[in-house]
């Protein structure tokens, strides 16, 4: 029998120093999910992959057409994020360990113009567990085009966050459940028991 551990993947997602930055005071408290999700998933050897959003020197995978990327706020004027610039580094919370990948995306989705379905096939990995930054952007894009992709999902409540409340608890208790077992970290550490 297959070991089903081997078969899963913990994506974290977004959260890179340009991304925590804005979680201001209590930033700390909040990342403590994600802390424990990637130390568990380490003790019980599930991959972790991390994922962040960063860009070309000159942003050539900006199009003007797009508006969450074009409209300035990810551009050279507030911050740049190309990929070496330090608000593309994974924070270093949880920081990637010795042959852990850091994937780059150009768009939303963990999958949008990425090696990421390259890595999980190559790993026959078939059960993604998500957590990241935000619950309407990364979390939701990713979980569709995984849901697309057939991956059996799993959704870590509280290692997500979004800025507007209701939204999360919205995507949490009525869309995600529909496409993805949504539990916190502390039930998924559990089932690995």
């Amino acid at each position: 029998m297959t070991d089903q551990k081997a078969k899963t993947a913990l994506l974290i997602m977004d959260l890179q120093n340009g991304t925590v930055s804005r979680l201001g005071e209590g930033k700390e408290n909040v990342l403590i999910p994600f802390r424990r999700a990637v130390k568990a998933a380490r003790e019980h050897s599930v991959p972790v992959i991390f994922v962040r959003l960063g860009f070309s020197e000159g942003y050539p995978e900006i199009s003007t057409k797009n508006k969450i990327f074009s409209a300035g706020h990810l551009n050279s004027r507030n911050g740049a994020l190309t990929v070496h610039d330090g608000a593309a580094q994974i924070h270093e919370s949880v920081h990637p360990g010795k042959n852990e990948p850091v994937i780059t995306k150009y768009r939303i989705s963990a999958f949008a113009g990425s090696n990421l379905e390259v890595i999980l096939r190559s790993q026959q990995i078939d059960t993604l567990i998500l957590g990241g930054i935000a619950t309407s952007g990364v979390v939701l894009s990713t979980l569709r085009e995984a849901a697309d992709k057939d991956f059996e999902i799993k959704v870590l409540s509280d290692a997500c966050l979004d800025q507007d409340p209701e939204v999360h608890r919205v995507l949490i208790e009525k869309v995600f459940p529909r496409q993805a077992e949504v539990l916190s970290v502390r039930d998924w550490i559990d089932t690995m028991k």
